[in-house]
């Protein structure tokens, strides 16, 4: 190589040319061989390597098929034991069930061999029935013709007929029942009234006792004293003139009549009466009698009274301790100051049920609250009743609720008297309540005439009832003993028409408090010694 190198230095260019290629040509052929060489031992060694692989692979491949093929094997054994085991089962539960089938079968055949006799008993059973219905029916027809016969044979006997024997078996049947629910009755009421009057008792007196207030019967005043007979006749006026101005300013009729010292104002209206009233003391003593006066006089008077009234409402009010009353429901009431019941104020009698009621609440265990406005509001009705068709309960009811009162206070309005059912317990306390405030000694009272008519009424009632001989009515009215015919009338009877009587008067009458009903029966033995 240093001698080529030598060669090309020494020289030319063209001869070094020459020799660079041939250099070139012989180290590209010598590169050439020397890879074909490596590249034949590299393929002979791949050669060999994938010929190892093969085998290998191959061995692996057997050992694998080897491998699936007893695993197969096995899976199937397992297979077919499962299979085996599982078609057993299924075997099994076949011939369980033929079994329990050939059971039912036998059963089957036992029923329908038995419902056959039973088919067959039932057929017999029926040719029976019919056979003993035919007889039954023979036997009715037969029996039928012999009542009969003896209905017509009674007949001629009694000399009755079949209507007579009729209502004469039925009067008869009441007799008996009568006796019957009078003893009922009787022992009912007894078991009742010893069981609930002691504890009643105990409840009233406290509430009375609690509630002590005065009580002093009312009037409203009805005349107008007068110094002399020339104020009368300045009263009437020239041609009655100016009391014709009076009746006309204050809707109340003005009797004059010879009675001395005095002049009767008459009127439904408490309210207008009072008005009357007191224009009339006003302009007596002011000596001053004129139409024109007579009105500004009697428009003053009515001015000052309405304010009054809303006065003694609100007053009232207050002293029942009550909350969200309606300012008409207030003017109501204060009115009730001028109305009275039997000579009893009612805006008083009111303000005392109330508070009776809320003890009697309170002692029951109910709400004391509520009970007192039941009982303050109860006869709000009579502020309005001469200016409505209707009893006061009623008007009274349908008042409240227009002003916004709710349950029970409506309910306790208008049942009171018992002319709707009630509905809470706060009702039948606001009766009881009002009966003691109205019974109570001095609470009321009233006219001569209406006295006697009451004490008529009451007699003509027990007198009407059967069996009763005689009937007085005594203490002012409060009881009517009866007296019965002993002959008659048995004991328990007498007990029933104590009752009868009692509830006749209750639905008939209108009386303050309670009437009590003795019914007296007495045998008399008369014999004389000679």
């Amino acid at each position: 190589m240093l001698t080529l190198a030598l060669l090309f230095a020494e020289s030319g260019p063209l001869t070094t040319a020459l020799i660079g290629g041939g250099a070139l040509a012989l180290g590209l052929a010598a590169g050439f061989f020397l890879h074909r060489i490596l590249t034949g031992q590299t393929i002979s060694r791949a050669k060999a390597e994938s010929r190892q692989i093969i085998e290998r692979a191959e061995a692996d491949a057997r050992v694998a098929a080897e491998k699936l093929r007893v695993d197969a094997e096995k899976s199937l054994l397992d297979r077919k034991e499962k299979f085996e085991g599982e078609a057993e089962q299924q075997r099994a539960e076949i011939r369980e069930q033929e079994r329990r089938l050939g059971k039912r079968e036998d059963l089957f055949d036992r029923k329908e061999e038995t419902l056959s006799l039973k088919e067959a008993t039932l057929t017999r059973t029926a040719e029976a029935l019919k056979q003993r219905e035919a007889r039954i029916t023979e036997l009715e027809r037969k029996a039928e013709a012999v009542v009969e016969e003896q209905k017509e044979a009674l007949q001629r006997l009694s000399g009755l007929t079949r209507e007579q024997a009729t209502t004469m078996l039925l009067r008869k049947i009441e007799d008996d029942t009568r006796l019957e629910s009078a003893k009922i009755v009787r022992k009912i009421v007894e078991d009742t009234e010893s069981e609930a009057k002691g504890k009643a008792r105990e409840i009233t007196l406290q509430a009375i006792q609690r509630y002590a207030t005065e009580h002093t019967s009312e009037s409203t005043v009805r005349t107008v004293a007068i110094p002399s007979d020339d104020m009368k006749g300045r009263i009437i006026g020239r041609e009655g003139r100016n009391i014709r101005a009076i009746e006309k300013a204050t809707g109340v009729d003005i009797i004059v009549d010879d009675t001395p010292g005095v002049i009767v104002v008459s009127c439904f209206d408490k309210i207008r009466q009072a008005i009357a009233v007191e224009s009339l003391e006003r302009l007596i003593a002011d000596g001053r009698m004129h139409p024109a006066r007579i009105e500004e006089v009697v428009e003053r008077v009515r001015s000052e009274i309405q304010d009054r009234v809303m006065k003694f409402g609100k007053d009232s009010i207050l002293e029942a301790n009550l909350r969200g009353v309606h300012p008409k429901i207030v003017e109501a009431m204060g009115k009730l100051h001028y109305r009275t019941s039997y000579g009893q104020n009612v805006l008083r009698h009111s303000i005392e049920v109330g508070y009776l009621c809320q003890i009697i609440a309170d002692q029951l265990g109910l709400d004391g609250a509520i009970a007192r406005r039941c009982g303050f509001l109860h006869d709000i009705g009579k502020a309005m009743d001469h200016e409505m068709e209707g009893g006061h309960p009623k008007i009274g009811m349908d008042f409240a609720a227009q002003y916004g009162e709710k349950e029970p206070v409506l309910n306790a309005i208008g049942g009171h008297h018992a002319d709707i059912p009630a509905t809470s317990f706060y009702t039948p306390i606001v009766m009881a309540a009002d009966a003691v405030s109205s019974a109570r000694p001095g609470a009321r009272r009233e006219s001569m005439e209406k006295y006697v008519q009451r004490l008529n009424e009451l007699q003509d009632i027990a007198l009407r009832e059967k069996g009763v001989t005689e009937a007085y009515a005594i203490q002012a009215g409060r009881e009517v003993r009866v007296m019965i015919d002993a002959e008659r009338v048995g004991d328990d009877e007498a007990f029933l028409i104590a009752h009868n009587i009692a509830r006749k008067v209750s639905e008939q009458m209108t009386f303050p408090g309670e009437i009590k009903v003795t019914v007296l029966r007495e045998t008399r033995a008369i014999e004389y010694a000679r």
